[in-house]
């Protein structure tokens, strides 16, 4: 029922691990793969390795940052590694990452050879101004992009960055080039936060953010490609429950990529993911992704579409939290007012602005569309 087709290869379900140090050699791509993951992704490869800085991931309960650039295996080394993963059996991806077009058609040329059965390029990189700068150019991303799939077999895809002010163009150009899909998004260049005792940020310089706090990002910039490129996307940002996939995949995404989750969580999480989402599959009689893929497209309009139609909030007979008053409290417009365990709505007040309804736990608001 999870079988997916995603850039020609045939996967058990379209839940992905992302490149990250869970992925960083050869055991750890094949125990990704023997948790049940429909595909992994390296490490990010490079031409010349660099040692680790010490601290170099945070993390909270929402997401984390690190600062960990890229795998530590000098690209040789890859062809034993390589030989572990697939001993698994399964769909692994190179990530690759470089400088300029000639060094990513080297390295992904190695990959091929190594056995790799796929190449993502990583074009950015939050603690490297330079990368950031290279994946908001569609014509350097085109070139790049052009370069490596003339150098392989392989399906390519590139893993986009959501710092750019044109998401869409950057996926066009990837498309133009040859590329065989996208991922998006990276993670997005921030700080988790400060210890304000010691007056030190989390880690001691800008890192790529991750986990729930990107997720909307993800979301959006997957929903955007959608609606403007006809290319396979890998959605990828804040997942750690099968929920979070289905909302990429109905925004367009064809497959997903898990990372901080399984940093945090193990492994195993991948396993309740797939899980959850057979089982989801199932309540709901999908018998193939591609009925839900892009589903929600259709619900998402340009803000010039939007309908300018009165609507106010209505109060259902679902019992009110104790002492809760959230709604009352979050109403701008003083429309809300709470007597024991009856609200009440002043609908001359009311614009139908609609945080009520998401705000109450008990789910009591609705607006009249």
């Amino acid at each position: 029922m999870l079988n997916t087709t995603f850039l020609g290869m045939e996967l058990p379900n379209p839940v992905m691990i992302a490149a990250g140090p869970w992925n960083r050699d050869g055991k750890g791509l094949k125990e990704s793969l023997e948790a049940g993951a429909g595909a992994v992704v390296t490490e990010s490869i490079v031409s010349d390795t660099m040692l680790d800085v010490r601290p170099r991931i945070s993390c909270d309960r929402l997401g984390a940052e690190n600062i960990r650039m890229y795998s530590d295996i000098q690209v040789e080394g890859w062809e034993r590694e390589m030989d572990i993963a697939k001993s698994a059996g399964g769909v692994v991806i190179a990530s690759i990452s470089g400088h300029t077009p000639s060094e990513l058609a080297y390295l992904a040329s190695k990959m091929e050879r190594f056995g790799a059965d796929a190449i993502e390029l990583s074009v950015s990189n939050p603690a490297a101004e330079s990368l950031e700068v290279v994946a908001s150019h569609a014509d350097i991303l085109f070139d790049m992009t052009k370069e490596v799939v003339s150098a392989v077999s392989l399906p390519v895809m590139v893993k986009l960055s959501q710092n750019t002010t044109n998401i869409s163009k950057v996926a066009k150009a990837v498309k133009a080039a040859g590329g065989s899909g996208v991922t998006a998004i990276n993670t997005v260049r921030g700080i988790l936060g400060v210890d304000l005792e010691k007056a030190v940020p989390s880690l001691s310089t800008y890192g790529g953010i991750s986990g729930e706090y990107i997720r909307p990002l993800g979301l959006a910039s997957v929903a955007t490609i959608a609606q403007t490129v006809d290319i396979p996307i890998c959605g990828v940002g804040g997942i750690s429950s099968a929920q979070n996939a289905l909302e990429y995949l109905m925004l367009g995404a064809s497959a997903v990529q898990v990372g901080t989750d399984v940093m945090i969580q193990g492994k195993d999480s991948i396993r309740k993911i797939v899980q959850d989402l057979e089982i989801w599959a199932q309540n709901h009689n999908v018998r193939s992704l591609e009925e839900i893929r892009g589903k929600a497209l259709e619900n998402l309009k340009a803000f010039d579409e939007m309908k300018f139609e009165p609507a106010v909030s209505h109060a259902n007979g679902v019992p009110c939290g104790e002492n809760c008053s959230l709604c009352v409290n979050a109403c701008m417009y003083s429309a809300i007012s709470r007597s024991g365990d009856s609200i009440s709505i002043d609908r001359s007040r009311c614009t139908g602005c609609g945080l009520c309804t998401s705000i109450c736990p008990a789910k009591k608001l609705k607006l009249d569309l």
